[in-house]
């Protein structure tokens, strides 16, 4: 089991920012993880960065009207999510990371199990177990793009501000 530790000063605001990180370069699977967390941590300032960091990661599939609408039926109320994947953020301090940030990502002896593709886990400190996504390479460049990051974004506990019962 492989597990590659990320850490960032500031989180990027703009495409351009996100493209000027080493990790940007998408040659490991793991960090293009990553970029994700740092992509849908941008959308509750700025949702069309937020689009346009996932246009990138996502390669030639293009980020769809589908993935457009599912980003945000998921944010509608749960802005936190993405802020959940960052070390040091838990319910009880509302999702705050501590600083740098730092992000886990994890493979499992089950993540490569169909060629060209990788299922990578992060956790969340609002869920029990690690969340999966995959990434596709594209082998004419060795780049490792955003396949499915929808397990990402599923709910997790509230934060302890909005826990009527805390």
């Amino acid at each position: 089991m492989e597990r590659k530790q990320y850490t960032f000063s500031v989180l990027p605001a703009t495409l351009e920012e996100l493209k000027a990180l080493p990790e940007s370069s998408l040659q490991d699977p793991f960090a293009s993880a990553a970029l994700c967390i740092l992509a849908l941590a941008q959308y509750p300032k700025d949702r069309e960065v937020c689009y346009q960091m996932m246009e990138f990661l996502k390669g030639p599939a293009g980020l769809t009207p589908y993935d457009r609408q599912f980003i945000r039926d998921r944010f509608f109320d749960k802005d936190y999510v993405p802020r959940s994947y960052f070390a040091g953020a838990t319910p009880e301090n509302n999702y705050t990371p501590a600083q740098p940030f730092t992000l886990a990502v994890e493979d499992n002896p089950y993540s490569r199990t169909n060629e060209g593709y990788i299922t990578l886990y992060l956790t969340s400190g609002g869920a029990d177990s690690p969340r999966s996504m995959s990434l596709r390479l594209k082998p004419s460049t060795g780049q490792w793009f955003v396949h499915e990051y929808g397990g990402l974004l599923m709910g997790i506990r509230i934060p302890k501000e909005e826990d009527p019962w805390a």
